[in-house]
């Protein structure tokens, strides 16, 4: 799988999904803006994926916030079973700690096979954390605190996630992937 290809794809997600049904309200300013950096990792192992983590977490500390203000890290191949990947996670949120980064840089998981506890594999409120691949999401601290003051109910929009993804139903959801992207 070329690396183009899986930037593609996990852009036309972002653009459907997490902007398209408004997943995310803070999305979209940023990914017009350019801001998002998009790394794909081919680390062959856990210890190469974590390596190519550091390096990340430590290029957008440095980084102008107003260059690039969250970066997606994208393994298409490694971490195929959410579990493992979930276990993965508190890994990827010890390396923020350990670069000194806690306050500064937090991770959101994403994963073709989410998953929320208590909930059947199939549950259309999974597919609020669906992304193509699995994927780390390396956020600023500062730029959340900013959207959240900008939302008000920044709480409830798990709650609305999963009453847009109901509404919207599996039909709706596989219905999205038919239309050709924008571009």
């Amino acid at each position: 799988m070329r690396e183009a290809d899986v930037i593609a794809t996990t852009r036309e997600w972002i653009e459907k999904a997490v902007i398209g049904l408004n997943l995310c309200p803070f999305a979209e300013p940023v990914y017009v803006k350019d801001q998002v950096r998009f790394v794909v990792s081919r680390a062959p192992h856990l210890d190469g994926f974590l390596e190519d983590l550091d390096r990340e977490l430590d290029f957008l500390a440095a980084a102008d916030p107003d260059a690039i203000d969250t970066t997606l890290m994208i393994h298409p191949s490694l971490l195929p079973d959410f579990l493992d990947f979930n276990d993965f996670l508190q890994l990827a949120e010890a390396a923020v700690g350990e670069h000194g980064l806690e306050g500064v840089i937090q991770i959101a998981g994403f994963h073709p096979a989410f998953q929320f506890a208590d909930t059947p594999p199939d549950d259309i409120g999974n597919y609020t954390s669906r992304a193509p691949y699995p994927t780390l999401q390396l956020l600023r601290e500062a730029s959340i605190e900013r959207a959240v003051a900008a939302f008000p109910e920044a709480d409830a929009i798990y709650e609305r996630n999963i009453r847009t993804l109901v509404a919207l139903g599996r039909a709706g959801w596989d219905a999205l992937w038919k239309v050709p992207p924008k571009r």
